[in-house]
């Protein structure tokens, strides 16, 4: 578990952050626009970097245990995650290649 502080803190890698309290995304300062699926996304892989994910595992922690979703749900909102953090021009990171698919385990 989390702890409330831990829970609030911003989270960051390189020039991204994520500030959980507010719900906002920042690259080298610049707001990333996302949806709320998105965003709940970005923050699971924060708070787990450098680990890979089955789709099940992923379900559960963003959307819930109880959540029935079609088969390539999960792959739609990576798809727009990938697309938002590319939204900002000019990085010195491509943080598209922050989140990565490994065929046949995540």
């Amino acid at each position: 578990r989390v702890n409330g502080k831990q829970k609030d803190k911003v989270l960051q890698v390189f020039d991204l952050k994520l500030d959980p309290t507010s719900h906002r995304i920042s690259i080298e300062d610049k707001p990333v626009e996302m949806g709320p699926t998105e965003f709940r996304l970005l923050k699971f892989f924060l708070l787990s970097q450098e680990k890979v994910f089955s789709r099940d595992h992923i379900q559960d922690a963003v959307w819930g245990g109880n959540v029935y979703l079609e088969e390539r749900t999960i792959d739609v909102h990576i798809r727009r995650l990938r697309k938002a953090l590319s939204s900002v021009q000019n990085t010195a990171i491509d943080y598209t290649k922050l989140i990565q698919t490994v065929r046949g385990a995540g």
